[in-house]
């Protein structure tokens, strides 16, 4: 099993989630994040004076699948994600090494 976590812009999670579940993926979690990377933040304009606004807004989709879904997961939310400019987000992937269902106890793959 593994836990996979993509970093995205907001405005592009429902084409992930939508690309998600046609893949038959029925479970993720969403977290709304602040970071940044190469982007290193923007200038704005507030009331006349000009800050620097260091973290950009975020969302962290986290999906635990099977083996078997690993590429094909990647590959969709890549291509559901990306806008072609910088700050399009990231995509990790973990070993997971157990899942347990608390309503019905169910372990590993089948908890997912």
């Amino acid at each position: 099993m593994k836990m996979i976590s993509a970093i995205i812009k907001p405005f592009k999670l429902d084409d992930v989630r939508e690309a998600l579940s046609q893949l038959g993926i029925q479970g993720i979690t969403v977290t709304e994040v602040k970071g940044f990377g190469r982007q290193k933040g923007h200038t704005e304009l507030y009331r006349g004076a000009e800050y620097v606004v260091d973290f950009l807004p975020k969302v962290k989709i986290e999906v635990a699948i099977g083996d078997q879904l690993v590429d094909q997961v990647i590959e969709t939310i890549a291509q559901s994600a990306a806008t072609g400019k910088i700050g399009d987000g990231k995509i990790f992937v973990f070993s997971l090494e157990q899942a347990v269902r608390i309503r019905t106890g169910e372990t590993g793959e089948d908890a997912i």
